[in-house]
C-alpha cells in the first residue's frame, strides 16, 4: 500500500492545531467570563456608586452644612460663665492656631494632606482588604479630608459602604474648598476627649491656653489624642498619652519639621495640664447655674429654641458680674438654711448677681425666683410709702397701742412691749407693728396693694387685708430687690434683666436690651422713705447692716413663726436681698431674725461689692425731689435740741416743724405755734377702742406696755390729734394660716424643671 506522506502531514497538522486549540479556547472563555464579569462589576459599582452618591450631600448641601456649634455666656466683663452644647465647639481661624499644631496633626494623620486629590487609593485598598480578611474594620486608611467627610456627614459605622461614602465626598470635598479651608474645618470639628470638640476646646481644656499658644509638646499631645482621644488621654493615660506624643514628635522628625534638638527637647518635656475637662451634658448648668437656668428657660430657649441655643454659637452678654456671682454663691452655700440672694443696679435694672439655693444638683428650686415667702417687716416700708404718698411726713405720730378687733384678731408687737404714741420714722426703724396696722387702715389696703404693684411686686398672693401690713404676702426675692430698687432710683421702677446683647455665631447683634424704667412713686416719696429707711440702718433693727462710708438704706423681715427671715436694702448704685428660710416652712430655730440671719450675709456681699465695683459713697437727690434735710428728735419730730435722741432725716420743703422739741429744752410755746409740727393721727380702730387715752409719752427709753391708768400727758400737748375717717379695712382671720396651700414648693419646681428638660429634648 503506498503512503501518501502529504496527506498524512497535513491530517498531522489538523490534529496538532485541535490540540493546541483546547486551552487556548478555555483561557478564551476565561478571559471572555471575566471581561464580563468585570463589566457586570464595573456596572454594579457604578450603579452603586450612584446609589450612595445620591444619598449623599449635594454640593449646595455641602456649602449650607453648618457644625454644631457652643453657645458661650459671658459676664458684664466679657468673662465665660459657662457654655451651652451639644458639642462643645468654638470655631477658630486656621491662622490663629500654632504652626506647631499644624504640623502636628498633618505628621499624626495626614502628611501628603497638601498632595493628595483626597483620597489615596493605595491606602483605601489596603484598608478594604484588611478588613476583608480580619472580618471587621481593623484599618484606617482615611486622610484628614476623608475624616473631615466622616466628621460632618456620615456615621461612625466601620463598613466598606461608609468608606465608598466617605471617598466619594472627600473628592467632592476637595472640589469645594481649598486645603487650607479643608485643614480649619477639620481643626473645628474633630473630637478630642473630654467633651472637647476642636482645637480650641481641647487646648483650653487641656493646657488652658489658646490654639495659637500651643507648644511642640502640647501640640503633639493633641494630636495624637485624634486616633483614640479616650486611650491616649494625658488625664486617664498619662503612660499611653507619652508614648502617643512620643511617635508624633518622631514622625514631624522624620518628616524634617522640627529639628532633632527640638524632639529630644519635646520627648522628654511633661506638659502641665489643667482639669478643666468639659462637661458632657447639653444642659450644662454647673456654673452659675441658679442665674444660667434663669435666662436659659425664661429667654433663650422660648425665643431661640434648643437647636438654635445648643448648636448656634450664640454669644450672650449678661448683666452679671462673675465675681460677684461667685461671691454670692460661696455665701448662700454657707447659710445653715436655705435661701438666696439677688443683687441688682437700681438704676438699670441689671442683675448683677443671682443664687437660688445652696446647691443646684441637690435642688433645683431656685428660690430667687420661684420661692413665693412672707417678707414679713421687709413689706412694711411699702405700707410706709403709701402713707408718704398720702401726705404724711416721717416725724408724724401714731399709736403704738395694744389692737383688738371685733373678730378676735389681736396683733401685735414684738415681745409684746408698746411706747405709746411714736413717730412715724421711729416706728419704722423699731419695726413696730402696731403702727404699720394702723397705718394700712388709715392709708386703706387697696392703696397699699396699688404701690406694691406700682414698684414691682407682680405676685399673686397678695392677701387685700390688714395682715398684709405685717408682710403676710409671699414674695419672691427678685421682686422685693425690684420693689426696694425704686427707693434707691428716686421713685423710678426697673424691670430686671440678666441679657444685655446676643450675638449670632459670626458677631451680628440679634438682641439688644437695655434698662426700662416707669415712674412708680413721686420722687418726694422715693427720697423721703429712704431716708427713713436710713434710720433703720443706722440706729434700728438694721444697724449691723451699715456700711462705714457709703449711705446704707434697708429693712429686716422676720415672720411670726420664725420661717423667714429677710434683710433687703442697698447703697447707692446697687440694692441686694438676702432670704434664708427652709423648704417645708419648718422654724429656723432659736427664734432666728433678720439680722441674725440674712444682715450678716448681706453685709460681706455688699461689703465686696462695694470694693469690686467702686460704688459712690452717697445717693444723688435730685434737684426736683423738693426736700429738704432737718435733724430732729426722733421721738416728738421736732427739730432737735440739744437734749434730744436726733437724727438726719428728709422731709418735704416748707412742711418740716420750726421749732425745738420742747421735751429737751425747745420753747413751748413755740412748739403751740408751729404750723407745720408733728401731727398724731388717729386711726379708725383707735375711734372704736374709746378706753384707750393717748398722749406722748415720757422717756423713751422706757419698755414697759402701756397701761392706761398711768399715760403721761403733757400739758398742753404737743401734737395735733388728726382723725382719718375712713372704711375699715378687711381684717383676716385670726386663724389665717398663710402657708396652708403653699404656692411654691421644691417638689413642684423639681417637677417642672424635668418638664422643661423633655419639652426642650436636653439631657442632662
Amino acid at each position: 500500500m503506498q503512503f501518501n506522506d502529504k496527506k498524512f502531514s497535513l491530517e498531522k497538522k489538523k490534529q496538532v492545531k485541535k490540540k493546541r486549540s483546547l486551552p487556548n479556547k478555555i483561557f478564551s472563555h476565561i478571559a471572555l467570563f471575566a471581561a464580563i464579569c468585570a463589566a457586570l462589576l464595573a456596572v454594579f459599582l457604578a450603579l452603586f456608586l450612584k446609589d450612595i452618591s445620591q444619598s449623599l450631600p449635594s454640593t449646595e448641601e455641602i456649602l449650607g452644612h453648618e457644625p454644631s456649634l457652643a453657645t458661650i455666656v459671658y459676664d458684664r466683663n466679657e468673662k465665660v460663665v459657662t457654655r451651652l452644647f451639644q458639642e462643645n465647639r468654638n470655631w477658630v481661624k486656621l491662622d490663629v492656631v500654632s504652626p506647631w499644631m499644624v504640623k502636628a496633626i498633618l505628621a499624626a494623620e495626614d502628611d501628603r494632606f497638601y498632595d493628595h486629590s483626597g483620597i489615596r487609593p493605595v491606602s483605601i485598598f489596603r484598608a478594604v482588604i484588611i478588613d476583608i480578611f480580619h472580618r471587621g474594620a481593623r484599618q484606617g486608611g482615611s486622610t484628614i479630608t476623608q475624616q473631615l467627610a466622616r466628621n460632618l456627614f456620615l456615621t461612625k459605622e466601620k463598613t466598606i459602604i461608609r468608606k465608598a461614602k466617605e471617598a466619594i465626598l472627600a473628592l467632592r470635598l476637595e472640589k469645594i474648598y481649598t486645603k487650607d479651608q479643608l485643614l480649619e474645618m477639620y481643626l473645628n470639628t474633630i473630637y478630642m476627649g473630654h467633651g472637647a470638640y476642636g482645637i480650641d476646646s481641647a487646648s483650653k481644656n487641656y493646657f488652658g491656653k489658646a490654639p495659637g499658644q500651643l507648644s511642640i509638646t502640647e501640640s503633639a499631645v493633641l494630636a495624637g489624642l485624634v486616633a483614640a482621644p479616650e486611650t491616649y488621654s494625658p488625664f486617664r493615660n498619662p503612660s499611653r498619652s507619652k508614648t502617643r506624643k512620643d511617635y508624633v514628635l518622631k514622625r514631624m522628625l522624620d518628616l524634617d519639621w522640627i529639628s532633632k534638638s527640638d524632639f529630644d527637647t519635646s520627648v522628654n518635656d511633661v506638659p502641665k495640664l489643667v482639669r478643666r475637662e468639659a462637661n458632657k451634658s447639653s444642659l450644662f448648668l454647673k456654673d452659675s447655674p441658679h442665674f444660667v437656668s434663669y435666662i436659659l428657660f425664661n429667654r433663650l430657649l422660648p425665643s431661640y429654641g434648643t437647636e438654635m441655643v445648643y448648636r448656634g454659637g450664640l454669644r450672650v452678654h449678661t448683666t452679671i458680674d462673675l465675681d460677684l456671682q461667685k461671691k454670692a454663691e460661696e455665701l448662700v452655700s454657707k447659710m445653715k438654711h436655705e435661701g438666696a440672694l439677688v443683687a441688682l443696679d437700681p438704676n438699670t435694672g441689671e442683675i448683677l448677681a443671682l443664687v437660688g439655693g445652696r446647691d443646684f444638683d441637690a435642688s433645683k428650686f431656685n428660690r430667687a425666683t420661684q420661692a413665693f415667702r412672707q417678707p414679713g417687716s421687709a413689706f412694711k416700708p411699702i405700707v410706709y410709702a403709701t402713707a408718704l404718698e398720702n401726705g404724711y411726713r416721717a416725724v408724724d405720730h401714731l399709736l403704738d397701742a395694744p389692737l383688738i378687733f371685733p373678730n378676735g384678731w389681736e396683733p401685735g408687737n414684738y415681745g409684746n412691749k408698746y411706747d405709746g404714741e411714736v413717730t412715724l420714722m421711729d416706728a419704722l426703724a423699731r419695726s413696730i407693728n402696731t403702727v404699720a396696722i394702723r397705718l394700712a387702715q388709715i392709708d386703706g389696703v387697696s392703696r397699699v396693694v396699688e404701690m406694691a404693684r406700682r414698684m414691682g411686686i407682680s405676685t399673686p398672693h397678695l392677701p387685700e387685708d390688714l395682715s398684709l401690713a405685717l408682710g403676710t404676702a409671699s414674695v419672691t426675692p427678685l421682686e422685693m430687690c425690684v420693689a426696694y430698687s425704686t427707693f434707691a432710683n428716686n421713685g423710678y421702677k426697673v424691670d430686671p434683666y440678666g441679657i444685655k446683647e446676643i450675638k449670632g455665631k459670626n458677631g451680628e447683634s440679634i438682641e439688644q436690651n437695655g434698662p426700662k424704667l416707669a415712674n412708680a412713686i413721686s420722687v418726694t416719696t422715693a427720697v423721703t422713705a429712704r431716708s427713713m429707711l436710713e434710720q433703720v440702718a443706722t440706729w434700728g433693727t438694721g444697724a449691723k447692716a451699715r456700711i462705714d462710708g457709703h449711705q446704707t438704706f434697708g429693712k429686716t423681715g422676720t415672720t411670726n413663726d420664725w420661717t423667714d427671715a429677710w434683710f433687703a436694702g442697698g447703697i447707692p448704685g446697687l440694692v441686694v436681698v438676702v432670704y434664708v428660710g427652709n423648704d417645708d416652712h419648718t422654724p429656723l430655730g432659736g427664734k432666728t431674725t433678720g439680722t441674725i440671719a440674712a444682715v450678716p450675709v448681706w453685709k460681706e456681699f455688699v461689703s465686696f461689692a462695694v470694693k469690686k465695683l467702686k460704688l459712690p459713697a452717697v445717693f444723688v437727690v435730685p434737684p426736683d425731689a423738693g426736700v429738704e434735710s432737718v435733724r430732729v428728735c426722733k421721738k416728738t419730730g421736732f427739730l432737735a435740741a440739744a437734749g434730744c435722741p436726733a437724727a438726719n432725716i428728709l422731709l418735704p420743703a416748707g412742711h418740716a416743724p420750726t421749732s425745738q422739741c420742747p421735751w429737751h429744752g425747745g420753747s413751748l410755746s413755740a412748739a403751740r405755734a408751729d404750723d407745720n409740727a408733728p401731727q398724731l393721727i388717729l386711726a379708725p380702730i383707735d375711734d372704736e377702742m374709746t378706753h384707750y387715752k393717748y398722749a406722748l409719752k415720757g422717756l423713751p427709753e422706757a419698755e414697759a406696755p402701756v397701761d392706761e391708768s398711768n399715760v403721761p400727758v403733757p400739758e398742753p400737748a404737743l401734737a395735733v390729734k388728726k382723725t382719718v375717717d375712713k372704711e375699715h379695712a378687711k381684717v383676716p382671720d385670726k386663724n389665717s394660716d398663710p402657708y396652708k396651700k403653699d404656692p411654691s414648693g421644691p417638689v413642684d419646681m423639681e417637677a417642672k424643671y424635668q418638664e422643661l428638660l423633655k419639652r426642650y429634648n436636653i439631657i442632662e
